[in-house]
């Protein structure tokens, strides 16, 4: 008589294989489709090189070409019709900005029980949403004091206007104000209800790139400029927090888990008894990588 816990591991076992199988075909997919879309790409590139070109344009001609092309130090001058965004697109080439941010984002692995099964963690949510406040904050002070009265126009208005504190005028420059303690500053960094540690890897990482992002920002004096800057530079930071994420799937390593004894032996029993390796033709190993990964999630 089949024991009745037996048998419900069983079909759990089964179960867990078929999702495993799936799980490595569509990988395979994925990887075939994306391989696909690149080698169209690159035949489209080739065949207008050699359009432009001629046909008897030398194979090394059209490598040195797409190497030039590939490579953002060599790049063809600035086409776009807004100098924001040339300006833009010159931040992200010529410093280290995103490499900074690509790599404190990643470096936020830890997936807790309270995060979700699937996607960017408390963590690196943290980050990135401490991150786009931060670029946000330092846009607008920077944005206020281009839009701040010239001296000639300050001492054109009546004087007797009232005009506040002046600390509160972004033209006042007071020199007698006390630099903030870095405890001081972290406060106000901080977002209220966000993990800790993304903040404080956002906050480190925001203090090596702002010069950078600032620099690039007050070189504009058009307020469009300024203002198509500041709109695309948050848009884009946000589509590349998407693509570090999805970097990030590929880059974490499978997790070294020790394999019970026999375990090799019963996968390797179970699969020919389901017949479930005629459906794929791939490696136990893969399959089993994929089962002992996902029980870690």
């Amino acid at each position: 008589m089949i024991d009745r816990k037996e048998f419900m591991q069983e079909m759990q076992l089964r179960k867990h294989i078929r999702k495993a199988i799936k799980a490595v075909q569509r990988q395979r997919i994925n990887k075939e489709k994306q391989q696909l879309r690149e080698e169209r790409q690159l035949r489209t590139v080739i065949q207008q090189l050699i359009k432009e070109s001629g046909p008897r344009t030398s194979a090394k001609a059209i490598m040195r070409t797409l190497l030039n092309e590939a490579d953002p130090a060599v790049a063809a001058d600035a086409v776009h019709s807004n100098t924001g965004i040339n300006a833009l697109e010159d931040l992200f080439k010529n410093t280290n900005l995103l490499s900074i941010l690509r790599k404190g984002y990643k470096s936020l692995t830890t997936r807790k029980k309270t995060d979700p099964r699937k996607g960017p963690t408390k963590q690196r949510t943290s980050y990135m949403t401490h991150i786009l406040s931060a670029v946000g904050l330092s846009m607008e002070v920077e944005a206020s004091r281009h839009d701040a009265p010239s001296d000639e126009e300050a001492l054109q208005e009546d004087i007797n206007i009232d005009i506040g504190r002046p600390e509160d005028n972004p033209a006042f420059i007071d020199v007698e104000k006390k630099e903030p303690t870095e405890d001081e500053e972290m406060e106000e960094f901080s977002l209220a209800g966000h993990d800790k540690t993304g903040r404080n890897k956002a906050y480190t990482d925001y203090k090596n790139v702002e010069k950078n992002i600032i620099t690039a920002f007050d070189d504009l004096d058009d307020p469009q400029d300024r203002s198509m800057f500041k709109d695309y530079l948050l848009t884009n930071l946000k589509l590349y927090f998407e693509r570090f994420e999805e970097e990030l799937r590929d880059d974490l390593p499978t997790p070294e888990i020790e394999t019970p004894e026999g375990a090799e032996a019963a996968h390797g029993d179970v699969g020919e008894e389901l017949g479930l390796q005629e459906e794929i033709n791939a490696d136990m190993d893969e399959i089993v990588e994929w089962l002992l990964l996902d029980a870690t999630k």
